[in-house]
Formats: structure tokens, sequence, C-alpha cells
């Protein structure tokens, strides 16, 4: 059961990378929103796909701290890919162009923690791992990404 969990909380082990494992865990994200992508109604599924990370991660968040030893350990990565499918919440589904730039934004905020991103770390066991994350990809969503896609003629969307 032990494997289980881990496999569930770092991705499919991406979370286990010896080095940038919150970087390796944004990648799982990315595979979901690019595979979502095509999707009729993608931003329902991606809405879908975050609820189901928020539930799942809120509870394997202690089991995650208990089996590390450490709070918000390294090898929990579902906070970064629901924050990742935050930034990438369009109303179609993203082109490639716009994975690539909501991945390197998304990690901006989620190192460069907001205030807010930063208050909410202190929330105890999964709300607090995942709830930073949260902020960061809403700040990836409407300070960037949605600015962009509107004013610039750049192909966001998958559908042109």
């Amino acid at each position: 059961m032990k494997w289980i969990r881990l496999g569930i909380v770092s991705c499919g082990f991406l979370g286990c990378a010896p080095i940038a494992p919150g970087t390796f865990g944004t990648l799982g994200g990315v595979a979901l929103a690019w595979l979502l992508s095509g999707t009729r109604l993608y931003p329902l599924w991606v809405l879908a796909a975050c609820a189901s990370t928020y539930l799942v991660g809120r509870s394997l968040g202690g089991w995650a701290e208990r089996y590390s030893g450490e709070k918000d350990p390294g090898i929990f990565v579902l906070d970064e890919v629901l924050g990742y499918l935050i930034t990438v919440l369009w109303i179609d589904g993203p082109s490639l162009l716009a994975l690539v730039v909501a991945f390197f934004v998304f990690r901006f905020f989620d190192i460069f923690k907001p205030a807010l991103a930063r208050r909410l770390e202190q929330v105890s066991g999964g709300d607090g791992i995942l709830l930073d994350d949260v902020v960061a990809g809403v700040y990836g969503l409407v300070l960037v990404m949605l600015p962009a896609r509107l004013l610039l003629d750049v192909p966001w969307s998958a559908s042109g």
C-alpha cells in the first residue's frame, strides 16, 4: 500500500527525482493538460482533474508528511500538478506553445511565492501543501496567461 500511495503523491514517481522534484512533478500536469487539450469540453475536464487532484492530495498530505518526515515533502508533487492545471485552465484546450509558456510561468510563481501563497504554506496537512500551489496557479492564469491570450495574436489554443 505504501508504494501505491507514494506513486500517487509523486505523480507516477516523478516527485522522486533526485533533483528538482517539483519541476519534474509539474511535467505530470503538462502531460495531463496535453492529453485533455483535444477534448471537447476541455475546461470541464480540467476542473474535474483539479477537484480530484485536490481531494486525493488533501487526503494523502498527512501520510506523505509522516512518510518523509518533512512538512510539504518534495516527493509530494500533486500540488504542482494542480497548480499547473489551474494555470492552463482555458476556454479551449491550450496549444503546445501555451503549455510550454504555462510551465515556466507556473514554476516562477511556485518558486517565488506571492505573499498569499507564502501565508497559505503555514496551513497544516494536505491543505497547506496544496493551497500555495493553487494560488501560484491562479496567479499564472489571471496575471499572465489570460492577458497574453487576449492581447497577443499568438496561437494560444489548440483550435487556432
